[in-house]
């Protein structure tokens, strides 16, 4: 008797395509983008992005999102999110450390945005020193915010989400760096905070982000050796 086919296989499929795996990782930006966006992401037609773009619509792993007379694409979820970013990890494993310095890449390895948390090497300093000065607690494979931890962002403007919700804080395995750095929705309300506050600022057309001056001072408790 022949087993089904894995529920899996048909995601793995769409994936394999390299003008879905493009769009896909353009939207691990956490932006939404617009189909032209994509197709230029993709470096394919409009109608050839469209084909492509209903594909990965009727898989759920992009969602649309209408506003006015503008159609914008993102990420399902983050949990497709998270599955991307674990694929990276183990395509990466074989990768050796020249490739970081390459100038093409050395941006995406200082930080970057893993769909709507901060990755990279800022990301990895930044889970190590709140872990380190106990702003985060350990707790049962995520993370608690401490009471020093809610003055502290709280004296930095941060406006707290919900701490008692299930996905709050948790570690997501970095691809570059093979460590863990911080997800769930206080990464969330902290990237967005970061880019009000221009702590923070997106390098053109890329997921590869810049740590302005002032990002230095705020987060220099956390960051600095």
């Amino acid at each position: 008797m022949v087993s089904p086919e894995p529920r899996f296989a048909r995601i793995a499929a769409l994936l394999g395509d390299p003008t879905r795996a493009r769009m896909l990782a353009a939207l691990m930006g956490g932006q939404a983008l617009s189909a032209g966006e994509l197709a230029r992401a993709a470096g394919v037609t409009a109608q050839t992005a469209s084909t492509h773009i209903a594909r990965l619509l009727d898989s759920e792993l992009v969602a649309l999102r209408v506003q006015g007379r503008h159609r914008y694409f993102r990420l399902a979820d983050a949990e497709v999110a998270h599955a991307l970013e674990t694929l990276s990890l183990v395509a990466e494993r074989h990768s050796g450390d020249s490739k970081w310095q390459q100038p093409a890449w050395r941006p995406m390895k200082a930080a970057r945005t893993c769909y709507h948390h901060l990755a990279g090497e800022l990301g990895v300093a930044l889970l190590d020193g709140m872990l380190r000065r106990e702003t985060l607690i350990a707790d049962g494979g995520q993370y608690r915010l401490s009471e020093n931890g809610q003055t502290q962002w709280r004296r930095l403007g941060l406006e707290l989400p919900n701490r008692e919700a299930k996905r709050f804080a948790y570690p997501c395995l970095d691809w570059s760096e093979r460590r863990e750095h911080l997800a769930g929705s206080f990464a969330t309300a902290l990237l967005d905070h970061a880019f009000a506050s221009d702590w923070l600022r997106r390098i053109k057309d890329t997921r590869a982000l810049t740590l302005t001056p002032t990002g230095q001072a705020a987060l220099a408790e956390w960051i600095r050796s």
